[in-house]
């Protein structure tokens, strides 16, 4: 399959302000994000943008970036925008879209979340992570996936929620959202208004399942570190720098 990866940044957060160019060890920290999209070896890596400053420094650092609008609600509508701008002719196949703000991801974390498309019926790829900490199984911060078993490597997804769920004995799966899309899907997904559920849980991937979309989950080891506040930068300092 030919493979794009997309990276949403733009400027504007509200817990750390302009994190993407947040230096980590002399590189703002979206050149690492980059760095570790490469290393994944899947292919064009792009970063998508709304600050003429990201772009300009993603590009010193020998990476591709393009402008998009200012207005998107998503990041799934920015890397759209980004996708059409790249690729009009409609030759890439699949589409990663690996979040801005994780400086510290295994690059085979990336490549684990296009292997359920191996499966010519999966609209869209994602990544989860048994949850083992009890204080994380009742917060509403740690998305939840509900999914069928598959294999011991996967599910297919049913529901994601912020409640502690399914109920019973068994594993619990912590949401990473890293995302492989099937162009096909993802210009289906950003054509639909928001849905109920959506709206009620405030995630927009049950959008896609409301819509009758069919999301397979791979199971892997470890949640990447999200870079959300001061605390997290000093993290991704620590480690990046001891590396």
């Amino acid at each position: 399959m030919s493979t794009l990866i997309l990276i949403p940044a733009r400027l504007a957060s509200t817990r750390l302000p302009g994190k993407p160019m947040a230096d980590i060890s002399g590189r703002p920290m979206i050149v690492h994000v980059a760095e570790r999209a490469r290393e994944s070896g899947l292919g064009r890596v792009v970063v998508a943008t709304d600050t003429e400053a990201v772009r300009d420094a993603v590009q010193a650092h020998g990476f591709e970036a393009v402008m998009t609008r200012t207005d998107h609600e998503s990041g799934s509508d920015r890397i759209f925008e980004a996708l059409s701008a790249l690729d009009p002719g409609g030759k890439v196949e699949t589409v990663i879209n690996v979040q801005g703000d994780l400086p510290t991801i295994d690059p085979e974390t990336i490549r684990a979340a296009l292997r359920p498309l191996e499966d010519r019926a999966v609209d869209i790829a994602t990544l989860c992570v048994e949850i083992h900490r009890d204080e994380e199984k009742t917060n509403p911060n740690v998305v939840k996936v509900v999914g069928s078993p598959l294999s011991d490597t996967r599910l297919r997804a049913l529901y994601f929620t912020r409640a502690t769920a399914p109920w019973g004995d068994g594993p619990l799966y912590h949401h990473i959202g890293l995302y492989t899309y099937r162009r096909a899907a993802l210009e289906r997904f950003v054509s639909l208004s928001p849905s109920p559920l959506e709206k009620r849980e405030r995630l927009e991937q049950l959008r896609a399942l409301e819509a009758g979309m069919r999301i397979d989950v791979e199971i892997v080891q470890s949640v990447p570190l999200g870079v959300d506040t001061v605390e997290d930068l000093a993290r991704a300092r620590e480690i990046l720098t001891s590396a």
